[in-house]
């Protein structure tokens, strides 16, 4: 089943970010370094136009470094985008993004012409402890739940530099399936919008092909080479029954142990990892592109035929 979560905070967000947009010279868009395609927006391309902009790769430490160079070279080959990664708790972020925002509108400056940057982000990215780490005091609320961050505010990180956050935002339908499983897996979506049952055998399926040795070493399971090929709800069977997530008779607690694996990920309890390259997601986003494609056509081709009935009853 495909995920979803666009509550109505976040309409209103959207409006917000039309309204700011007008006067923002640079686009920060913070991103999970862990699923850094997932977890773009795509609304926010749309609402923010050609404005220069700024990829965080945020939580970097918890990711595998070498796809983190990779992610970063492939935003850094983009058009009037800058991409740098960091993590959220790091000591003086500050410096690095004033120069990088500098570079990327390098005719704002000064009294007369300060430059504004507008900072957004999926919910839980960590963008609420970032803004905390910039003006170094508690100025924005932090959780591991969606949604906790609901006013826009603004901080000056120089006499002629402004920079506004807004809250998290997803966008109205996420149509890469394997994106909506990455950003359930990572707690960028509410609770009640997903199955942890569902997302940990999605985590599972991912994990199983790049970091096999990960889950052997957390889990301690046998035959490493083998784990690629496993069935997904055995290998989640394997790890309840390994952390004694057990029920009576004998059998695995498959709610426990999903929420177990869930756990370990988004603590990295597991190791550094990120599940998805450049190119996987490049080839999941142009084939949900396709399929919607495919299911508007049909919308229209059945809905056609009812809406020219409707229109000459009108008439």
């Amino acid at each position: 089943m495909a995920i979803q979560w666009f509550p109505g905070h976040m309409n209103v967000t959207k409006k917000a970010i039309i309204d700011r947009i007008k006067d923002t010279d640079v686009v920060i868009e913070m991103l999970d370094a862990r699923l850094p395609g997932s977890s773009s927006n795509p609304l926010l391309s749309q609402l923010t136009g050609h404005r220069a902009r700024l990829k965080i790769l945020n939580k970097q430490d918890l990711a595998d470094p070498n796809r983190t160079d990779a992610w970063l070279a492939w935003y850094n080959a983009q058009p009037s985008t800058r991409a740098l990664a960091l993590d959220a708790g790091e000591k003086a972020p500050a410096q690095r993004l004033i120069q990088a925002c500098r570079a990327l509108a390098p005719n704002r400056g000064g009294m007369d012409k300060p430059l504004r940057v507008l900072i957004c982000g999926i919910p839980n990215v960590g963008k609420s402890t970032l803004m905390n780490t910039l003006v170094g005091r508690k100025a924005a609320k932090t959780g591991d739940e969606a949604g906790v961050t609901r006013i826009e505010q603004r901080i000056n990180l120089a006499d002629d530099f402004y920079l506004f956050d807004t809250p998290g935002m997803l966008w109205p339908k996420i149509i890469v399936e394997k994106g909506g499983y990455h950003l359930a897996a990572s707690g960028a979506v509410g609770r009640n919008a997903y199955d942890d049952e569902e997302v940990a055998l999605e985590l599972i399926e991912s994990l199983k092909r790049s970091y096999a040795h990960l889950l052997a070493d957390r889990y301690r399971l046998d035959d490493v080479d083998a784990i690629p090929t496993r069935h997904d709800e055995l290998l989640l069977e394997d790890i309840g029954r390994k952390r004694g997530a057990m029920m009576s008779g004998g059998r695995v607690n498959m709610a426990k142990a999903a929420e177990i694996i869930i756990n370990d990920f988004r603590s990295a309890a597991l190791g550094r990892i990120t599940l998805e390259t450049p190119e996987e997601f490049a080839a999941w986003l142009a084939r949900a592109k396709v399929l919607e494609a495919e299911r508007r056509a049909l919308k229209a081709e059945r809905d056609g035929p009812r809406k020219g009935k409707q229109t000459r009853k009108d008439w």
